[in-house]
């Protein structure tokens, strides 16, 4: 099977961090394909860079593929991929968030600016129960900075302790792509479960897969009404049929 994992900003060196955790869970048959946004921002941390990022997003899901991963916790675009992607589209917030509840009660997440703790908290409540998502943390380090700053680590396991200990929960989600290398070292020095999102949206997808599990022609996913669109998203409009 084809799995296209898409970078929805545009830095490839992210795209080669992301591409490593993907291919790093992958099963024997699976092969993976990392792709970086051709337009948007160079990192998402705001909603002006999520709105930005998705006409990317729709690009990369356009090509055929039996699956695909949107590598950004905002799950940038995600019902819009849904509707013109050929195969299942999975998100790695929504990956995640599944994963941790599976094997806690409850779980935390770390993430990186405290300016996008409003959209984890929104897509928990989306995801998962009430009270399952029992709290989100920012380490404060932009998302870019995360493969160059040695400190990225101990930052990221001091929280998540703290996390730990002031909600009771069992699990840390790790709320960024850029996080992904840092998950098995997290979880040995914390000793409880430390979701990455690309890797449980990975292997999310190849069981869609292998259930022959395809997004619902029915309903809201069903493919958008024909129309044209004009300026810069010209190259976005359907034609009939």
């Amino acid at each position: 099977m084809l799995i296209r994992v898409v970078n929805p900003n545009t830095t490839a060196s992210m795209t080669a961090l992301i591409e490593r955790s993907a291919r790093a869970v992958a099963g024997p048959g699976t092969t993976i394909e990392a792709v970086t946004s051709t337009m948007g921002p160079a990192s998402i941390e705001s909603h002006y860079d999520e709105a930005l990022a998705v006409p990317g997003v729709l690009a990369a899901v356009s090509t055929p593929s039996d699956g695909y991963v949107l590598a950004c916790f905002g799950d940038p675009g995600l019902d819009a991929a849904r509707e013109v992607a050929h195969g299942p589209v999975v998100g790695i917030a929504e990956a995640a968030m599944h994963a941790a509840s599976f094997v806690g009660r409850g779980f935390s997440v770390v993430t990186t600016l405290d300016r996008t703790r409003g959209r984890a908290w929104e897509l928990a409540a989306r995801y998962v129960a009430p009270g399952v998502c029992r709290g989100v943390y920012a380490c404060d380090i932009p998302v870019l900075d995360l493969e160059s700053d040695p400190a990225v680590l101990k930052q990221v396991v001091d929280l998540s302790r703290t996390a730990l200990e002031r909600d009771g929960s069992d699990v840390i989600v790790l709320g960024c792509a850029g996080m992904a290398s840092l998950c098995a070292a997290a979880s040995a020095e914390l000793g409880v479960p430390v979701i990455d999102g690309v890797a449980a949206a990975v292997t999310t997808t190849e069981a869609l897969i292998r259930l022959g599990a395809v997004t619902s022609p029915r309903g809201e996913y069903a493919a958008p009404p024909a129309k044209p669109y004009t300026g810069l998203l010209s190259g976005f409009g359907r034609s009939p049929g």
